[in-house]
């Protein structure tokens, strides 16, 4: 297995890739986006960290890149160590720098059954299973923006999956990026740092939010009436 050959792409514009590890467990099979700026690209995710993400990506060499990680799990920062400059959450500063167990659910990934179908470029084993520290170079908090020249991202925290998961927000195209705080299929809240309280907050907050596109952390992309149906879904199955 090869390093390219590990990642699966798919163009959804000419400034969009999505891309994901086709040979990892399913529910760890997370979506990882590279999105093409004028002035910097825009990483977003960093999947199991099995192969060497940036070097399967199309950046022009020396233009700068901003990688943002939605929340600290196994599955979406396994290469987040890869990029320069790192951008999360302030309520997860510390896992990103230290990356341990009980903030990343590796030991969950580690004790899967077929958590891989193939052997990674890195030759890693589930069992020996490890991810690189990658400590944030930027500090994110509630509408900070993220430009890219030909478009700025609004930062919207959206806890409940995890205490830092956040989404990212075009507000004049209606592009959200949510990561794992919604997507298509089912919604994980019984985890380890999950926080279900939070998690109706944050699906009331998306039943009203204004969006043209949504790219989950997992799954295919969809529109605001699938949004609202999904967030009004979970409130109904907790009583809300």
């Amino acid at each position: 297995m090869t390093n390219a050959s590990w990642f699966l792409k798919k163009a959804i514009s000419d400034r969009l890739t999505r891309i994901w590890e086709p040979h990892v467990h399913k529910f760890f099979q997370a979506n990882m986006f590279h999105v093409v700026g004028k002035d910097a690209d825009l990483v977003i995710d960093f999947g199991m960290g099995l192969a060497n993400l940036r070097s399967a990506l199309n950046i022009t060499p020396g233009k700068p890149v901003l990688a943002v990680a939605t929340h600290v799990h196994v599955d979406h920062v396994g290469s987040f160590h890869e990029f320069g400059t790192r951008l999360g959450h302030e309520a997860e500063a510390n896992a990103f720098a230290h990356m341990p167990d009980a903030d990343t659910l590796t030991d969950y990934f580690r004790t899967q059954q077929d958590a891989l179908t193939a052997t990674p470029p890195t030759g890693m084993t589930p069992d020996a299973y490890k991810i690189p520290p990658a400590p944030l170079t930027t500090i994110l908090v509630e509408n900070d923006v993220i430009d890219i020249g030909n478009a700025c991202y609004t930062v919207l925290h959206l806890p409940g999956h995890s205490p830092g998961s956040i989404g990212l927000l075009d507000q004049r195209t209606g592009e959200f990026f949510s990561g794992d705080a919604i997507y298509e299929g089912g919604l994980v809240d019984d985890l380890p740092g999950c926080n279900i309280e939070a998690y109706k907050g944050t699906m009331a907050r998306l039943s009203e939010l204004d969006v043209g596109v949504v790219h989950g952390g997992h799954g295919v992309m969809f529109g605001k009436d699938r949004l609202r149906e999904i967030a009004t879904a979970y409130l109904h199955a907790k009583g809300c």
